[in-house]
């Protein structure tokens, strides 16, 4: 699975970086940056659907890779 972020969406609020911090993390501007944008495994998907489900204003994604 891919994680794609729709940036001009995104408003760093950080819950994704907090569900998923080994696959994303916010720069020091506020940016996110998706450290691992394919992800496999139980626990990488896991953590992904949870990072997708937590931002408020729906910025990320999951697509079928």
């Amino acid at each position: 699975m891919r994680i794609e972020l729709d940036r001009p969406r995104c408003e760093g609020h950080g819950l994704c970086e907090e569900a998923a911090p080994a696959l994303m993390h916010l720069d020091d501007d506020g940016e996110l940056v998706i450290d691992v944008p394919e992800v496999d495994g139980e626990q990488d998907v896991a953590a992904a659907k949870a990072a997708v489900r937590v931002c408020p204003v729906a910025a990320l994604k999951l697509v079928a890779a």
